[in-house]
């Protein structure tokens, strides 16, 4: 069985580790790597999107590094409890036109025994900004 510590029930230190965990891979933006986090049926609702499955997780990740050009993300843990943990976050990004963005949002997570998560909740509102308003180079 896959396993992907740290597992649940999170304490203040495995919550932490876990977001931080996050945010390393999804700054990789590789598509498969990431998608290995997830339970193979795993459910998302990103923005306006529903799916689910490892499958649809990678075909959606790889749209959105393929428009959300040179992406940086910083997560941070906004609470936990056994098995779920809620995050804060932020990313920047660009499109082919050059037009910087910042994206802000928050997520629920919820995790299955073997710490991948089968659960994916997120809400994301978006704010242009001049590239030299970057926090993240």
């Amino acid at each position: 069985m896959e396993t992907k510590p740290p597992l649940p029930p999170f304490t203040l230190e495995t919550a932490k580790l876990k977001v931080q965990a996050a945010e390393d891979a999804w700054n990789t933006r590789d598509p498969d790597r990431v998608a290995l986090a997830y339970t193979p049926d795993s459910w998302w609702r990103n923005r306006s999107e529903f799916f689910s499955g490892r499958d649809n997780i990678r075909a959606f990740l790889q749209r959105k590094w393929a428009k959300e050009l040179d992406y940086r993300l910083k997560k941070e843990l906004w609470s936990f409890t056994d098995n779920r943990i809620s995050v804060c976050f932020e990313y920047e990004w660009h499109d082919e036109s050059g037009q910087w963005t910042r994206s802000y949002g928050n997520e629920q997570w919820e995790f299955a025994e073997n710490g991948l998560m089968q659960r994916r909740e997120a809400s994301i509102n978006d704010v242009l900004i001049e590239e030299s308003d970057r926090k993240f180079r």
